[in-house]
């Protein structure tokens, strides 16, 4: 398995002076309170001797060190504004480029929600946790400071201080215990809900329009009440301990009054003493309560940061593979040799002793087995079959989208795992049956196909998907905003701007997965015309089921099962497989 080699360390240390800054005015703001509340304790102390000039020096020196106090409270936190957003947006950044490095199998494995939170909430947790012990232990300098003063003020005093606290470190470590592993659960089912809440959002229209409320309703009652479950273990874990550590402490802390009072009644202690001791009992209670703050915060950037760089672990998150065959010019030959292709389902467990992840295989479906086919250069080919024949993972393959279990696929006879990640870019487009169309305008989608594109050139591309009428009736034309994954165009313009990109790209290899699916008659009719405008210029694969689609390609490929049982031209397959003459008769399409 490969470890990790990327920590947070790296991340701190792009920044390595701002953040030195920012720790050393909290820590000087926190050292300023130790004086403050030295001077002030020497204030009450003098006033008793009824020296009051010594009491005003003494509050005038505290006023001093409150406003270097205030300014270093300011300091620190503008530096903390400059730097967090920098280390949180570097972190997002880093983390959605490997995101981009994976390979389609792990995102197909993992939920959306684990992919959401992991870049978005925990570097933002991970900063805030940060910045959270750093004024904590500035606050912990201070409280400790006080607590050595107490004691040194009187030794019996200071044991029972010392005893309060190592028996409330002791419950601490306890309790942390169960932290981490409540925290780690409220995060898993807290991925659960965001999957399920990015796929209600977007199947808004689906869920109304087969009146699925009341349904989703009880899977989101179900999966938040999961989810309402884990966060109630670890509040009500945590509640339990806080009811117990505040209750020693107020014990103790009342017990420490009492002692100090029978010391003074004795003499061993002045009223000032005393006072001192009182005044400054809240310190000793911080000086826990921080302690404690500081370990939760040490548990949640653990949590976040396994979760975080769990990305960049190559056993779980497997990214993607290119070699370093880099061809200046593709010409489209498709070959695949003996290719054994197996959809798979592991499940990943980690030893708590050793931390040694292991990985379990759940599942195995065997798609192709020494499936075997070639394509020539600037034809055009069509798969057909029944679903889950394989037809769209052939395509998937092709465009190394996944790589085979065992044998080859050649493009221009060079095996297609030895490309270099320019020359698979470039040489493929694919067109989905449900294409992402971006939140940006028309002519931003079609950009991102061809970045120095002209308008002449984009409008050629809509007018070769059929998308140009549309696109000429809206007031602002190419510069229509489309929304969030297309939502202001029907199923049918995203497929046609889907198209449309594939055109302006040119690539040698275009594939069309059932990208006709959600077009009606006559936008079918023009896309297959201008699918045949480019026929003999890329090779053109096509996966469909509408007979008008593929009935021109140079070779159809009829599968069954994950083999091609048949081969050849629409009218020999016609007139000599029944299979296949059923399946689109079955259609009610005429042939001719």
């Amino acid at each position: 398995m490969q470890k990790n080699k990327i920590g947070l360390g790296q991340y701190f240390g792009r920044y390595k002076f701002g953040v030195l800054f920012y720790i050393l005015t909290t820590i000087f703001a926190g050292v300023c309170s130790i004086f403050v509340t030295v001077y002030t304790a020497k204030a009450i102390e003098v006033i008793t001797f009824l020296d009051f000039e010594g009491a005003v020096s003494n509050l005038l020196i505290v006023l001093g060190i409150t406003v270097m106090r205030r300014l270093s409270w300011w300091a620190s936190g503008a530096l903390y504004d400059t730097y967090s957003v920098k280390i949180m947006a570097d972190l997002n950044n880093d983390l959605a480029k490997q995101a981009f490095k994976l390979n389609s199998r792990t995102f197909t494995s993992h939920d959306t929600g684990t992919f959401v939170q992991r870049i978005v909430s925990d570097p933002e947790k991970v900063v805030n946790s940060l910045a959270d012990i750093v004024n904590m232990v500035a606050n912990i300098i201070t409280s400790f400071a006080m607590v050595i003063y107490i004691a040194v003020l009187n030794v019996y005093v200071g044991l029972i201080v010392f005893g309060l606290v190592a028996v409330s470190l002791l419950i601490e470590m306890w309790r942390l215990k169960c932290r981490r592993r409540n925290r780690s659960r409220t995060r898993a089912e807290s991925d659960k809900i965001t999957t399920l809440t990015t796929e209600i959002v977007r199947s808004e229209k689906d869920i109304k329009s087969l009146g699925l409320e009341t349904k989703l309703s009880e899977v989101s009652a179900e999966r938040y009440g999961e989810y309402k479950k884990a966060v109630y273990k670890g509040e009500s874990d945590s509640t339990k301990f806080w009811i117990g550590r505040s209750s020693l402490i107020e014990v103790v802390s009342l017990f420490l009054l009492m002692f100090a009072i029978s010391l003074m009644e004795k003499s061993v202690i002045t009223l000032a003493t005393f006072m001192i001791i009182h005044t400054n009992q809240s310190n000793i209670n911080g000086f826990i309560w921080d302690l404690a703050g500081v370990a939760d915060r040490i548990v949640d950037i653990k949590v976040s940061s396994n979760r975080m760089f769990a990305l960049f672990d190559e056993y779980e998150f497997v990214t993607e593979r290119f070699g370093e065959v880099n061809l200046p010019e593709v010409k489209g030959d498709i070959e695949f040799k003996n290719v054994n292709f197996s959809f798979k389902e592991f499940e990943y467990e980690t030893d708590k002793k050793t931390k040694v992840k292991t990985q379990k295989l759940v599942s195995e479906n065997r798609i192709f087995e020494d499936l075997s086919f070639k394509i020539p250069r600037n034809t055009t080919v069509a798969f057909v079959g029944k679903s889950g024949s394989g037809k769209s993972t052939i395509l998937n393959l092709i465009a190394k989208m996944m790589e085979v279990d065992s044998g080859e696929i050649l493009i221009d006879n060079t095996n297609v795992n030895s490309l270099d990640k320019e020359t698979l870019r470039k040489t493929f487009s694919l067109v989905n049956q449900f294409p992402y169309i971006f939140d940006m305008t028309i002519k931003e989608n079609l950009l991102l196909a061809k970045s120095d594109a002209t308008d002449e050139e984009i409008l050629h591309s809509l007018k070769l998907a059929s998308l140009a009428e549309f696109v000429d009736g809206l007031p602002k034309g190419i510069d229509t905003k489309v929304g969030e994954s297309g939502i202001k165009l029907s199923g049918g313009q995203k497929q046609r701007l889907a198209i449309a990109r594939a055109m302006l790209r040119k690539s040698a290899i275009i594939l069309f997965d059932e990208s006709t699916s959600s077009l009606d008659n006559f936008a079918q009719e023009e896309v297959k015309r201008s699918i045949d405008g480019i026929k003999g210029t890329s090779t053109i694969v096509i996966v469909a089921h509408r007979l008008s689609t593929i009935k021109d390609s140079d070779i159809i490929f009829f599968l069954d099962n994950g083999k091609i049982i048949d081969s050849g031209t629409f009218d020999d397959l016609y007139a000599t497989n029944e299979k296949f003459k059923r399946m689109f008769l079955a259609e009610n399409i005429d042939k001719f």
